[in-house]
């Protein structure tokens, strides 16, 4: 069986693996600061965005969706966590006077560790110790079998189909280098900051695919898988990327801390704050959505105007 936490789990995993790779290539070619203003971007676009669509396009079927609270808190809480990480470096960079850039940059690499192991006792928590808070009911059980969200293990063939997106992620290694080259002559040509592009476009086009399946969930009324592909996507990348991509660029010698642009900071606490409220009691509706998506407006439109 495929309930919300594994099949959230390979949704973000393979989702974020895109983004993962095209960022290290970013990386290798010298562009940190689009590289962390992608990392907040995904953040922002998975809570506001993918989540909001997902609500709404729910909502505007069914007058009220519901999905587990317990996870919805354990998730709010997570990511609560990952704020405090990238709110941090901000405080020590203000707090302090005449810092050297080594010293954000080793708090950096023990930050990511401490968040990577954290990664792995959720997974633990999920998987092994309290898988059973995750597991679908009895009744959604059989309404997955029936639109083939949940299958005969001995009918479906799970590892053919990791293997098959395993292989297509392979194959973006080197579609990646294309497409840094031409970002890096779009920045120069169009005129788009930096910050735009990697908080703004980088996200759109590197998660449609998971904004897609969120939202597809949530329209046969699985609003649990769709809040665990939305903001099970958003834990990964700030719990695992995020901190792959800073012991990444230590090994290729481009280092990448964890110290953002205060306003990227400010948009992921928005998201974070916005999406946590509106989660955490287990049910949902389409105005709810509607507000994530104008949230997300507000601060994408800012983002533009930003210098």
């Amino acid at each position: 069986m495929i309930g919300p936490s594994l099949g959230g789990l390979l949704n973000a995993t393979f989702g974020n693996a895109t983004e993962l790779i095209i960022a290290i290539v970013a990386l290798r070619s010298g562009l940190v600061e689009v590289v962390k203003a992608s990392i907040t971007g995904t953040l922002v676009a998975n809570l506001l965005l993918a989540l909001g669509a997902a609500i709404l396009l729910g909502g505007l079927r069914f007058k009220e969706q519901n999905f587990q609270p317990t996870i919805a808190r354990i998730n709010a809480s997570s990511l609560n966590l990952a704020l405090v990480v990238l709110l941090t470096p901000t405080a020590i960079q203000f707090t302090s006077s005449g810092l050297p850039p080594e010293t954000l940059d080793r708090f950096s690499i023990v930050a990511s560790l401490l968040l990577v192991t954290f990664y792995g006792l959720t997974l633990l928590f999920s998987m092994r110790t309290h898988s059973y808070i995750y597991e679908l009911k009895e009744t959604e059980v059989e309404m997955a079998e029936i639109e083939g969200v949940v299958t005969d293990p001995h009918k479906a063939n799970l590892w053919k189909s990791v293997a098959t997106l395993a292989v297509c992620t392979v194959v973006l290694v080197f579609v990646s280098e294309i497409l840094v080259s031409s970002l890096e002559k779009a920045i120069a040509t169009v005129g788009l900051t930096e910050l735009f592009t990697g908080v703004i476009l980088i996200p759109i086009f590197g998660g449609a695919v998971e904004y897609i399946t969120a939202a597809t969930f949530a329209v046969k009324d699985k609003m649990d898988l769709a809040v665990a592909v939305a903001m099970g996507s958003s834990l990964q990348i700030a719990m695992f990327v995020a901190p792959v991509l800073v012991l990444v660029g230590q090994a290729l010698g481009k280092p990448m801390n964890l110290d953002f642009n205060p306003f990227e900071v400010l948009a992921v606490a928005i998201a974070v704050v916005i999406a946590n409220s509106i989660s955490t009691d287990g049910k949902s509706n389409w105005l709810e959505g509607a507000l994530l998506l104008m949230a997300y407006a507000v601060v994408g439109t800012a983002f533009y105007f930003h210098p």
